[in-house]
C-alpha cells in the first residue's frame, strides 16, 4: 500500500474516533441538560408542605401535632421537621424503595385514608416534586444559602372593569445574592374574600369590585399586594377634581382618580364647625360660637378657628383621654390618686407643647414613686416584662407581637427569638410597693397606695424555644443593646467583664438606650405610627387599618401619604399641633359627608366623610351642655365633664352609678388593653333605650332651672327659643320648614315648656345630633 493510502487511512480513522466522541460528549450533555437539579428539601419540600396547609395550626402544624405526625408551625423548623420526616414512624413516612408507598404521598393523595383529606393530587407537580426527593433518598441541604426576603409583583394594581384577573409573580432573594422564581411554592391568601378569589399559584380573579390585599408567604418571609377591582363609574369626573389645599389632598386625590370617584363637595360651615370642635375638644360649640361663626365673611376663617381650638384648654383634656385610653389609666390598678396624676402629667404635658418623641421618651424611661413622678405610672399598670413588651411594640412602634410569643409571626417578619429578646429589654424593672391598701382581698390586680418603679441590677428572661437567656434586643435590630452606649449596639456575646449596668443616677439602663433608640427621628416605625394615630382620631379610620397593626402583610391604604406625614411630623420637631392641623387644613378632611354617585360604598380611601357616633364621653357632655344641667360624678366636683374624668368608672362594686352606665353603653373602654380599638362605637339595644327613655336624659329634662327654664324666663317667642335650640344642640338654624311647624305646635301647646321640652328631646334623639358628620 502506498504512503498516501496509509495516510488517508490514518486520517479517517482519527475522523470517525473524533465523530464518535463528540457524539458522546453530546449525549452526555443532553442528558446532563436533562436531568433536574435535585430537589431541596429547605427551599422546596418545606414550601410544598406549608402551601398544601400540612403545616398549618389546623393540621399537623398544631401544638400537639395531628394522628401522632407534628410539624413546626408554618415551617418555622426545618430541622426538626427533617428528623420527623425521614427517622419518624420507623421510616414509614417515607419508604426510599418504593417512593409511591411512601405515607408522605399516600395519605395527602387519599389512597389511604386521611383526615386532612386531599392536598395533593397524584401525579401533579407537588406531588411530583415531593416523589423526586424520596426517590432520592431524601438529601436535606442545611447548608444552603439562607432566604433573605421575597419580592411579590405588582406590589400594586388597579384593574379597570372590564380586567378582572391578576398573575401574581414571587421571586425569592437569598444570602448569596441569587434569585430565583417561587410563584409555584409560595402559599396565597386574600384578605377580603368579599372581593376576589384565588384560582392557583398566584392568580387572582376579581368577585366584585373593591380592594384587598393578597397575603404572599414562602418559607418564613411574607409580603403583600395591594389589588383594586376599580367599577366603571359613569358620573366620574376627572376634570371635576378641586384644587389640593396641601399635600393631604394631593396623594388623596390622585388615588381617588385611579378608583374612578370623584371627592364630595365641601362641608357647610356648620357642619365643619361642629366636627372641629368635636375632634377637638370633645364638645359642642356653644349657640353664640356658631352664629358668630357662620356671620364671619373672612375666606380663612376656617383656619383661623383651627388655630383658636388647639391653644383651647379642653383640647389638652381631650386629647389626654384618648391617652388615657391607650395607656390603660384605670384607677383599679394605680388608685384614684395615681390615676389623677397621671391624667394630669397627660394633659399638662399636652397643655405645654410637649413634643411627641420627649413624651414617649419620658414614659418609656419613667422611673421613682408613681406620686411623685406621676409618669413612672406608665409602668405600675404593666406588672410583668411580657406586657411591658407588647404594650410598648403596639403603642410606639403599632406592632401586634402576641402571636409572636409561642411561634414565629405568621403575617410579619418577627420571629419567637425576636420577641423574647424585645421582652428581656424590660425584665429588670420592679416595684416597691410603699402600701397596699386594696379594699378587695381576691384581687390580686388592685392597688391602693404609693410604688416606687425601679430597674433593678439583676434579671434574665428564658427563651422558651431554645431554653437560652435571652439577651436584650430592639424589635428589628440586629445585635444586643449594650450599656452606656445611645444606639445600643455590642457585638453579639458580651465581651468577658462586661455585665449590664446598676441603677446608678449616672449609669444607662436598658430603658434609657430604649427612650434614645424608639424616639430616634430616622426610627422606620415611630413617626408613621403617631401620624397614623393621630390621622385615626381625626379622620375616624387609620391609613393603616387596624391602626396598630403595622406589617407588610397589612399595607397603608395611602403609603404616600403616611411617609409624607410622618417626615413632616419629624421636621416639625413631634409637634402634634402641627400635624393636627395640616390635616385639618386639608380639603380632605372638611369634605362632606353626602358622597358623589358610585363612591356611597367608600370607607377607606377618603372621598367623604364618613359618619360616625358621637363617643360615650362626647355624647354624655353635648347632652350636659345642650340641657344646661351639669354633670355630678360620685366623689368629683360638680360640673366635671365626661371627657375630664382621669378613670374609667367613679365607683365600684355596686355604687356604679348611672352616668357610669350611660359612658358603658355607649362603648367607653375598660382600658384592659394597650388599643383604641377596645373602645366599641357598635349600636346595641341598650343605647336605644338610654336615648329614648334612659334614667339620665329623662333627670336633664325635667331638672329645675336647665336650659328650658331659662329660655322661658328670657321671655323669647317660640320661634326665638326654637331657634336657639337648634343653633345649641344641632350648631345650625332650623329650616324654614321645621321652624314653622315646630313653632305652631309650642304655640298651640297649653304647657310652654312641656313642649319645649318635647322638640329638645326630638333633638337630642335626632341623627344629626348623635352622629358626627
Amino acid at each position: 500500500m502506498s504512503r498516501g493510502c496509509r495516510n488517508a487511512g490514518v486520517e479517517r480513522w482519527v475522523q470517525r474516533v473524533l465523530t464518535a466522541a463528540a457524539l458522546v460528549s453530546l449525549s452526555a450533555w443532553a442528558s446532563a441538560a436533562a436531568t433536574p437539579e435535585p430537589v431541596s428539601f429547605r427551599r422546596e419540600v418545606m414550601a410544598v408542605l406549608s402551601k398544601n396547609g400540612c403545616a398549618s395550626g389546623p393540621c399537623h402544624g398544631n401544638r400537639n401535632g395531628k394522628g401522632g405526625f407534628k410539624l413546626s408551625l408554618r415551617g418555622e423548623d426545618p430541622d426538626a421537621d427533617y428528623a420527623v420526616l425521614v427517622q419518624g414512624l420507623a421510616g414509614r413516612r417515607l419508604n426510599f424503595d418504593e417512593p409511591d408507598q411512601s405515607l408522605l404521598l399516600l395519605k395527602p393523595a387519599t389512597d389511604v385514608a386521611h383526615e386532612g383529606g386531599a392536598r395533593l393530587v397524584k401525579g401533579g407537580p407537588d406531588y411530583t416534586l415531593l416523589r423526586r426527593w424520596i426517590a432520592a433518598r431524601a438529601p436535606d441541604d442545611a447548608k444552603s444559602p439562607r432566604l433573605v426576603r421575597i419580592e411579590a409583583t405588582p406590589r400594586e394594581r388597579f384593574l379597570l372593569d372590564p380586567e378582572d384577573r391578576q398573575q401574581l409573580h414571587v421571586d425569592a432573594v437569598f444570602a448569596d445574592g441569587r434569585h430565583r422564581d417561587v410563584t409555584a411554592l409560595a402559599s396565597y391568601e386574600v384578605a377580603q374574600v368579599g372581593v376576589a378569589e384565588l384560582t392557583g399559584n398566584g392568580g387572582v380573579k376579581r368577585r366584585n369590585t373593591g380592594e384587598t390585599t393578597v397575603l404572599v408567604r414562602y418559607l418564613d418571609q411574607q409580603a403583600g399586594v395591594r389589588l383594586a377591582f376599580v367599577a366603571r363609574n359613569p358620573a366620574y369626573r376627572p376634570g371635576a377634581f378641586p384644587a389640593p389645599a396641601n399635600a393631604v389632598d394631593t396623594a388623596v386625590f390622585a388615588k381617588l382618580r385611579q378608583l374612578r370617584l370623584n371627592p364630595a363637595a365641601l362641608c357647610s360651615d356648620p357642619v365643619f364647625l361642629r366636627r372641629a370642635f368635636l375632634d377637638l375638644l370633645g364638645i359642642l360649640p356653644t349657640e353664640a360660637e356658631a352664629r358668630a361663626f357662620v356671620a364671619d365673611s373672612d375666606p380663612a376663617k376656617r383656619s383661623k378657628w383651627i388655630d383658636v381650638l388647639l391653644e383651647r384648654p379642653e383640647f389638652s383634656e381631650f386629647w389626654a383621654l384618648k391617652w388615657a385610653d391607650l395607656l390603660r389609666l384605670d384607677e383599679r390598678t394605680l388608685d384614684r390618686k395615681g390615676a389623677r396624676l397621671f391624667y394630669d402629667w397627660l394633659r399638662e404635658s399636652i397643655a405645654a407643647h410637649k413634643p411627641l418623641d420627649q413624651f414617649a421618651r419620658e414614659l418609656v424611661t419613667a422611673r421613682g414613686s408613681t406620686y411623685a413622678q406621676p409618669a413612672a405610672n406608665y409602668y405600675r399598670n404593666l406588672r410583668t416584662p411580657v406586657e411591658r413588651a407588647e404594650a410598648a411594640a403596639q403603642v410606639w412602634l403599632g406592632t401586634r407581637l402576641q402571636c409572636a410569643q409561642c411561634h414565629n409571626h405568621p403575617y410579619e417578619r418577627w420571629t419567637q427569638d425576636d420577641y423574647h429578646d424585645w421582652t428581656a429589654v424590660f425584665e429588670r424593672v420592679d416595684f416597691q410597693v410603699i402600701e397596699n391598701r386594696r379594699t378587695d382581698s381576691n384581687d390580686s390586680h388592685e392597688f391602693k397606695g404609693e410604688q416606687v418603679v425601679f430597674v433593678k441590677n439583676s434579671g434574665e428572661h428564658q427563651n422558651p424555644r431554645s431554653h437560652r437567656t435571652s439577651v436584650p434586643r430592639f424589635l428589628g435590630a440586629a445585635q444586643p443593646i449594650g450599656p452606656g452606649l445611645a444606639g445600643g449596639i455590642l457585638p453579639a456575646a458580651l465581651p468577658a467583664g462586661l455585665s449590664w449596668p446598676t441603677n446608678a443616677v449616672s449609669g444607662t439602663t436598658e430603658l434609657d438606650a430604649l427612650g434614645r433608640w424608639l424616639t430616634s427621628t430616622n426610627h422606620p416605625l415611630f413617626a408613621r405610627t403617631q401620624a397614623n394615630r393621630v390621622w385615626y382620631h381625626l379622620m375616624g379610620r387609620g391609613l393603616v387599618d387596624p391602626l396598630d397593626d403595622f406589617r407588610s402583610t397589612n399595607p397603608a391604604s395611602h403609603p404616600v401619604l403616611l411617609d409624607a406625614l410622618a417626615a413632616d411630623l419629624v421636621a416639625s420637631g413631634f409637634d402634634l399641633r402641627h400635624l393636627i392641623r395640616t390635616v385639618m387644613r386639608s380639603r380632605t378632611y372638611q369634605l362632606d359627608s353626602t358622597p358623589t354617585p358610585g363612591s356611597e360604598a367608600d370607607v377607606a380611601n377618603y372621598s367623604h366623610t364618613v359618619v360616625r357616633r358621637l363617643t360615650a364621653e362626647q355624647l354624655l357632655d353635648a347632652q350636659s351642655q345642650v340641657t344646661g344641667v351639669p354633670l355630678a360624678f360620685p366623689g368629683f366636683p360638680v360640673g366635671l365633664r365626661a371627657g375630664q374624668m382621669p378613670q374609667v368608672a367613679t365607683s365600684r362594686g355596686g355604687r356604679n352609678g348611672e352616668l357610669d352606665g350611660f359612658l358603658r353603653a355607649f362603648g367607653k373602654p375598660p382600658r384592659q388593653t394597650p388599643s383604641e380599638c377596645e373602645r366599641a362605637g357598635e349600636p346595641a339595644m341598650s343605647q336605644v333605650f338610654a336615648l329614648i327613655n334612659g334614667t339620665t336624659l329623662q333627670r336633664f329634662l325635667a331638672a329645675r332651672d336647665n336650659r328650658l327654664d331659662a329660655l322661658i324666663r328670657a321671655d323669647g317667642s317660640p320661634a326665638e327659643q326654637i331657634d336657639s335650640l337648634y343653633w345649641t344642640a344641632l350648631t345650625r338654624p332650623p329650616s324654614t320648614d321645621e321652624r314653622e311647624r315646630l313653632t305652631a305646635m309650642v304655640t298651640a301647646a297649653g304647657a310652654r315648656r312641656a313642649a319645649l321640652e318635647d322638640v329638645l328631646w326630638g333633638l337630642l334623639n335626632a341623627k344629626e345630633f348623635v352622629l358626627r358628620k
